[in-house]
């Protein structure tokens, strides 16, 4: 018999009867699917659940680990403070998971309560957790917890975590339970609290497809540009209990339904026989893909890469390579350098006109900037560039303009008043107005927009990764 046991548990408050009275029976499936995983989870009697959730402290570069003798929380913030579940924590496990995570050496934060008043924040059990354990406890109290918050790291750190738990439980002979806690996108309808997006269905067919296939490799390719459009909450937790299955799987779906705009997945996933090891064929997938993408990248990509990964190396600015082509040699113009991280913006720095002798030094310049210059993020770390996304923008010279030659999907924008500047590039996603375009780029310089200021507009040439050079 196995002794690590595996569910997809979404955690809206409102399936809560204390607090949907009586909007809970509109996802009266996921309910009785929820209630259907208590009762299994009664019937193993496990030692330990092991909980990963979204909605405790969360890090952008670490994982969140609970380490006290407890942990209490309740849903007074939805207006149910009589709903309560205080656990003990499996210190023991958590203990060895943490010692674990330090040999493979993956980013992690024990937190207690001291720790999080430094964040001004309550050491205490999360709705993420919560709600999944509600209907647990009512078939099952006798267990320990262990808690955790997944952090903004690499996909496949989040993945190994998931085989460091596999391996501290399989070592001290626990018999747990697995619970990844998310809910799907957030953007399934149009009356829904969170904007629409065409996308949020797409994104909950497929992770249920793949889940019901028994496919980690594949729910680990998932592109992050349709997560991140999909505005879901489950997917990191669900990267870190794939981990701890580290191998095939027969996934059983118990249900799915949306009807407040949110997907709510119940997902049961049983581990083969096989003796694969996913983890292995991951980090082999992960390097072809790097190789692959600095294969592919046209010379300004290239440059760009080049540039940070020098400087990240050496403190020092690279020198412009031999292979360079003419025209970033011969030419001069304004650049601006963006790095998107999980398709969220991680940096970006540019210049409106030159201020060097050529496109291929001020891409150098400017990369670096975007890297570890960029006021709004911390310095880029080396082992960040394989996830890292980069676009090269080279601008037309500016010309002065008025609101109606103004198109904000052609022209970037430069607003002036005085000393006061602000640059907003073109086609830019959520901008599709003028008038969103101009005041944004005011928002920019601190210019009153409702004032008379100075127009130019430009045009750019946009370069991405993988984008082929002829």
């Amino acid at each position: 018999m196995k002794n690590i046991h595996y569910y997809l548990m979404p955690h809206p408050p409102i399936m809560i009867p204390e607090v949907g009275k009586g909007e809970e029976r509109k996802i009266i499936n996921t309910t009785k699917a929820c209630l259907q995983v208590a009762k299994e989870i009664a019937s193993i009697e496990p030692d330990t659940i092991v909980v990963i959730t979204p909605h405790g402290p969360m890090f952008q570069d670490a994982v969140a680990i609970s380490l006290e003798e407890s942990i209490s929380g309740s849903l007074k913030q939805f207006n149910a403070s009589s709903v309560q579940i205080e656990k003990t924590i499996d210190q023991e496990l958590t203990k060895e998971i943490i010692k674990k995570a330090t040999e493979a050496n993956i980013s992690y934060i024990p937190i207690n309560h001291q720790i999080l008043r430094r964040y001004y924040r309550a050491f205490e059990l999360d709705h993420g957790t919560i709600v999944p354990l509600y209907y647990i406890e009512k078939a099952y109290p006798n267990y320990q917890l262990v808690h955790i918050t997944y952090g903004l790291i690499k996909d496949i750190d989040l993945f190994r975590f998931g085989v460091i738990i596999k391996e501290a439980i399989n070592e001290l002979g626990r018999k747990a339970v697995v619970i990844a806690s998310g809910d799907l996108s957030h953007r399934l309808t149009k009356d829904g609290t969170y904007p629409y997006s065409p996308k949020g269905k797409v994104f909950d067919d497929t992770l249920m497809r793949l889940l019901e296939k028994g496919d980690p490799v594949e729910v680990l390719k998932i592109s992050k540009n349709l997560s991140e459009e999909a505005g879901e909450c489950g997917l990191r937790s669900v990267f870190v209990m794939l981990g701890s299955i580290n191998s095939s799987f027969k996934g059983e779906v118990l249900s799915y339904e949306g009807p407040f705009g949110v997907g709510y997945g119940v997902v049961k996933l049983t581990p083969t026989d096989s003796d694969e090891n996913i983890l292995k064929n991951l980090i082999i997938a992960a390097r072809e893909k790097f190789k692959k993408k600095d294969i592919s990248s046209n010379p300004y990509i290239k440059l760009a890469r080049a540039s940070i990964e020098y400087y990240l190396k050496t403190r020092k600015s690279l020198l412009i390579p031999s292979d360079t082509p003419e025209e970033l040699l011969t030419k001069q113009a304004g650049v601006f350098v963006s790095l998107k991280k999980f398709g969220r913006l991680r940096g970006c720095i540019g210049t409106f006109l030159p201020t060097t002798e050529n496109i291929a030094s001020e891409i150098i310049n400017n990369a670096i900037s975007a890297a570890v210059r960029d006021p709004r993020f911390s310095p880029v770390k080396i082992d960040e560039l394989a996830d890292i996304d980069i676009s090269v923008d080279v601008l037309s010279e500016p010309t002065s303009a008025t609101i109606d030659e103004l198109d904000p999907k052609v022209y970037g924008v430069i607003v002036s008043k005085g000393f006061k500047k602000g640059l907003l590039l073109p086609n830019l996603e959520g901008v599709d107005t003028v008038s969103e375009q101009l005041a944004i780029a005011c928002e920019k310089a601190g210019i009153n927009p409702s004032s008379n200021y100075h127009i130019e507009k430009f045009t750019v040439t946009r370069y991405y990764e993988g984008d082929k050079y002829e």
